[in-house]
């Protein structure tokens, strides 16, 4: 008898734990309307979208439309890719390289300009990792990005002629150029660096970032420099980005973007790598967006990138 009556119990205890698994499926209107507007937007919903946990996905799906998927932002569509492929090649997110490859390339972006963004974010970390490994204080930093502003300044202002060009050969050549270049004064994160790797640290520095020679303007540079910085996090070149973006035109506006861009990149990589999103459906995924994405430009020829 008590076997009987315990059997009921259980029963009736599964069943309501049936019922409140069916409610509770059944519960989120918002994550049912933001899937049905993915659907609209895209033609289908990608499985990362539905790996997404439910009461997070109106909100990041709307952040998503709004900044990244937005031809009206301060920023165009190549540059806020190339923001995403330089965070996501250092966090590392092989989810999120190759949505941001393929969308930048989908945007305009060359095989260099690419190249490019993957470069200033290993620049980033290369200088982040070294000014916080030397305990760099803050205040005289932030002093000796401000001298150099100013210096970069009157240099740009000035008529005098160029001065002679310094071949870099080893740490001490590298470090007459840089002061050169810095409009006659060497920061100490340069000053202090190992003399025998100057050389090559200086070059890699000179050559990409402060290089006006390059695929992507200075102030995309620095935006995806600031991107990186801003969620590694590197408070040291959160400043420095922030006033050589400055230097180089970039609006408050895009500076924020920059910044949001690098939070929504990190938001959707955790999800994705804690789901443990399947990475061939998720290429394929990423394909038939873009596949589709060249399917409507041939119908409705978008603006010209800025």
């Amino acid at each position: 008898m008590k076997t009987m009556k315990l059997t009921k119990v259980l029963m009736v205890a599964v069943a309501g734990l049936a019922f409140a698994s069916t409610a509770r499926a059944a519960e989120n209107p918002a994550a049912a309307a933001a899937k049905a507007d993915i659907q609209k937007t895209f033609g289908f919903v990608p499985q990362f979208f539905i790996r997404f946990p439910e009461a997070a996905l109106p909100g990041a799906w709307e952040e998503m439309k709004t900044l990244q998927l937005n031809p009206s932002t301060a920023l165009n569509g190549r540059t806020k890719e190339l923001i995403g492929l330089g965070v996501a090649a250092q966090v590392p997110c092989k989810y999120c390289i190759y949505a941001h490859t393929e969308f930048a390339k989908l945007n305009g972006a060359s095989d260099a300009e690419i190249g490019e963004a993957v470069a200033m974010a290993a620049i980033t970390r290369h200088w982040s990792t070294y000014l916080n490994g030397i305990q760099t204080d803050e205040t005289k930093f932030r002093g000796e990005i401000a001298k150099i502003i100013d210096n970069v300044k009157k240099a740009s202002a000035s008529k005098s002629p160029a001065p002679a060009p310094v071949n870099v050969v080893d740490g001490n050549s590298a470090l007459k150029e840089a002061t050169q270049m810095l409009g006659g004064y060497a920061p100490e994160f340069i000053r202090t660096f190992p003399e025998q790797a100057r050389a090559g640290a200086w070059r890699t520095f000179r050559d990409v970032q402060l290089s006006p020679a390059t695929a992507l303007n200075g102030k995309q540079k620095e935006l995806v420099g600031l991107a990186v910085a801003a969620q590694v996090p590197c408070r040291f070149c959160i400043i420095a980005h922030t006033e050589f973006a400055k230097l180089n035109g970039a609006t408050d506006a895009e500076i924020k973007e920059a910044i949001g861009m690098a939070s929504l990149t990190r938001e959707l990589s955790t999800v994705m790598n804690g789901m443990q999103v399947d990475e061939v459906q998720f290429r394929r995924d990423i394909d038939r967006l873009v596949k589709g994405a060249k399917a409507a430009a041939k119908k409705n020829p978008p603006t010209a990138q800025r």
